[in-house]
């Protein structure tokens, strides 16, 4: 199976970030990146696919990929806003017909 699709990481350029992290989102879009979530996949060297991930602004990216640490959420409230992230972004992405069925 495929993993590149870039027309989904490239569609995260300007986008809102729907990670969320409160109160750390630092809500600019002209930092939104297409942060790839945790999978059986990913390894060194090695990110999940293109299409497991979620629209975020450069600091919630910084969290959810453990470059900067916050002590007032636990991993598994990390993930999860990750996870919500990710639902939201492919909701965007079929409604704007990036991603089809």
């Amino acid at each position: 199976m495929k993993r590149k699709f870039p027309k989904i990481t490239k569609y995260a350029r300007g986008q809102e970030c729907q990670i969320r992290i409160y109160p750390y989102c630092n809500g600019n879009p002209e930092t939104t990146v297409f942060c790839h979530a945790y999978s059986e996949d990913k390894g060194v060297g090695l990110k999940s696919p293109d299409y497991w991930g979620a629209f975020g602004c450069s600091t919630c990216h910084d969290i959810v990929d453990g470059r900067m640490r916050i002590d007032d959420m636990s991993l598994p409230e990390i993930h999860k806003a990750h996870i919500d992230g990710i639902y939201r972004t492919l909701k965007i992405l079929f409604n704007d017909e990036v991603i089809k069925v």
